[in-house]
């Protein structure tokens, strides 16, 4: 299946160039011992120039927490950043949030183990890059992504082969199938029922775009988002699923008591499209904010074990 979704992505690569916004630098914070200004970078990796934006706490000296943000197919980092408002949201939190680009003249990140530019590798080698100069902090490190930004956060739960303590697929859970050696990684995921581009209840991607893409599309069928999050649930050791209702329109199921003190939680919005969950973009609730309370959760837990 992820075969075909690959190869189905890649045909369309072939026929279309990847737009790129401009990226804007931000303020950068006083009296901080990380290298490494915010704003707009570039990483020279298996001979090509990869561009990141990096945001950072006002506050501290560093290193902190980082997030991996991940932009979806034909997006960039720059829409990325400003969507999901992890950046803002993240470094008034206490975290480095690093928003990284595709390689130049490509739409979507290469799966790993997947033929293309060695995408799991260069980020990699980003995360290691921030560690080595004292903008991160080599233990807490997490991955968010929309749409195929998303589906590439949980790949990389065995691509890192662990180095994630906990990922948030937004609006692409379903792409990329559980991979059954994952160690225990904390995932929450958020996903619209009326998701026409990847649909919740599974089926063919793209149901709405241009024929050429649908056609390519004809080629895949994605499994429904629960049946993803349940097999997710099992490979991570957890308990049965609770049920609750957090908003109108806006269903909870979270698995807990995984191995490691992980869980599983899938937000499930009730005719929500192909969109991240924001204030004033009609969202009921805010993915960002939730994100960063599940990533904070996962901090206080690791540290308990550590202290205890």
């Amino acid at each position: 299946m992820v075969a075909r979704i690959v190869c189905a992505l890649t045909a369309v690569l072939l026929t279309a160039a990847c737009a790129g916004a401009p990226m804007h630098e931000t303020s950068r914070p006083t009296g901080i011992s990380c290298t490494i200004k915010p704003g707009e970078h570039t990483l020279r990796h298996a001979g090509l120039n990869r561009r990141y934006l990096l945001a950072l706490p006002a506050r501290g000296r560093g290193p902190w927490p980082i997030v991996l943000n991940l932009h979806g197919l034909g997006s960039n980092a720059a829409r990325q950043a400003l969507r999901s408002r992890l950046p803002q949201a993240g470094a008034a939190r206490g975290y480095a949030v690093v928003t990284p680009q595709v390689a130049p003249r490509r739409m979507a990140w290469t799966l790993p183990g997947y033929y293309g530019p060695d995408d799991t590798g260069y980020l990699t080698t980003l995360l290691d890059t921030l560690v080595a100069k004292g903008c991160a902090v080599k233990g807490q490190q997490f991955a968010a992504g929309m749409s195929y930004g998303g589906a590439m956060s949980a790949a990389l739960v065995c691509g890192m082969n662990g180095r994630l303590a906990a990922v948030a697929p937004v609006a692409g859970f379903n792409v990329v199938p559980p991979c059954e050696e994952a160690r225990p990684t904390t995932i929450i995921a958020f996903h619209g029922t009326g998701d026409q581009t990847v649909p919740y209840r599974g089926g063919h991607p793209f149901a709405r775009s241009d024929s050429r893409l649908r056609t390519l599309a004809r080629l895949v069928t994605l499994p429904a988002v629960e049946s993803t999050a349940r097999k997710w649930a099992a490979i991570m050791g957890c308990g049965a699923a609770v049920t609750s209702r957090v908003r109108p329109g806006v269903r909870l199921r979270a698995w807990r008591g995984c191995r490691e003190e992980a869980s599983v939680r899938l937000y499930t919005i009730g005719g929500a499209g192909h969109v991240w969950p924001r204030p004033g973009s009609g969202g009921r609730i805010d993915a960002a904010e939730l994100i960063l309370n599940a990533f904070d959760a996962v901090r206080k837990a690791r540290s308990g074990r550590r202290g205890g």
